[in-house]
């Protein structure tokens, strides 16, 4: 066999590696890795047959104009982290001049870090305003065993972080839905918040909101400032579900009559549906077991999968 040239040797060098599944955040991003993979694949053989390297590097993987951007990754700084509760952070970004981020609600980005030369990618919901300006905050819980928790626990003020999107969303119109239900799991909250401020700050939005989120315990509970603060509204209710409390007595009396004990189970999903003024349309977000369970205690509370969205 005739040794490979050193020509064929160069472009092979120069081929797009395919994505390895920890690279894929699976949130159903469009584009997503794979989609930006066949895109520069095809740019790849182009240029290979025409023989025209140049051709290659029109395109750059990152984006250094701190514009968030779906196709490629942007360099954004960390100006502060907050510890919110033994595994979950709140970080802070920059963006330059009072620009914003301009995402619809609900939507989410997508990170990218690399650990041990793995590169692993993962969506996470901004919790800042829409209209926030020069800044967005991210909601992240840390694992102890999770690769990208790993890299996370590292980020200090200063450091440049990569970030690519918005992706998703839900298609929120004030006053479409008489009544929203929103059932979140721990961070799960993230895409709940921006909806919220959204509609407290429409005085022309009439939405009735019951927000029901489910935590460990009580310290575990994220935000508790700004979620007292939404539930003064008229047309905001918030329940807590504490899956690992078993009593309601130590808690601060202003949270005892809005908290259950135990699980998110059929007969709370139920209740809680039943204590709604109208049929109300149903938000979820959590763990994947999460929302299968919700899904399923809704359906038997007479809400079908037409009148739900999973984030």
């Amino acid at each position: 066999l005739q040794a490979m040239s050193d020509n064929e040797q160069d472009w092979l060098a120069l081929k797009p590696q395919e994505p390895s599944p920890s690279q894929c955040c699976g949130s159903g991003c469009k584009p997503c890795i794979y989609d930006v993979y066949e895109r520069e694949l095809a740019q790849w053989e182009r240029a290979k047959a025409m023989q025209d390297k140049s051709l290659l590097t029109r395109e750059k993987e990152q984006s250094n104009n701190s514009e968030l951007n779906p196709d490629m990754f942007t360099a954004f700084s960390v100006s502060s982290v907050e510890q919110l509760t033994e595994d979950t952070y709140q970080y802070k970004f920059e963006l330059p001049g009072n620009s914003s981020l301009r995402l619809s609600l609900g939507q989410h980005i997508v990170l990218r870090g690399v650990v041990n030369g793995l590169e692993v990618q993962r969506a996470y919901t901004p919790i800042s305003p829409r209209n926030a300006e020069g800044y967005f905050e991210v909601l992240i819980k840390c694992y102890e065993a999770g690769l990208m928790s790993q890299y996370i626990k590292t980020w200090k003020r200063g450091d440049l972080v990569f970030w690519r999107g918005p992706f998703g969303g839900f298609p929120y119109q004030p006053n479409k839905h008489g009544e929203l239900l929103m059932l979140a799991s721990g961070t799960g909250l993230a895409p709940m918040i921006p909806i919220l401020q959204s509609i407290t700050d429409d005085e022309e939005d009439e939405t009735f909101v019951t927000l029901v989120g489910c935590f460990p315990t009580f310290d575990r509970i994220y935000l508790k400032p700004l979620l007292q603060d939404l539930a003064r509204y008229w047309n905001i209710r918030i329940y807590y579900v504490l899956s690992q409390e078993t009593s309601l007595e130590k808690l601060p009396w202003s949270y005892q009559e809005n908290t259950y004990t135990g699980r998110l189970n059929e007969g709370l999903i139920k209740t809680i549906v039943n204590s709604c003024r109208r049929k109300p349309f149903v938000l979820i977000c959590g763990s994947s077991a999460f929302n299968e369970d919700m899904s399923r205690y809704l359906k038997a509370a007479g809400i079908e999968e037409d009148s739900c969205f999973v984030f």
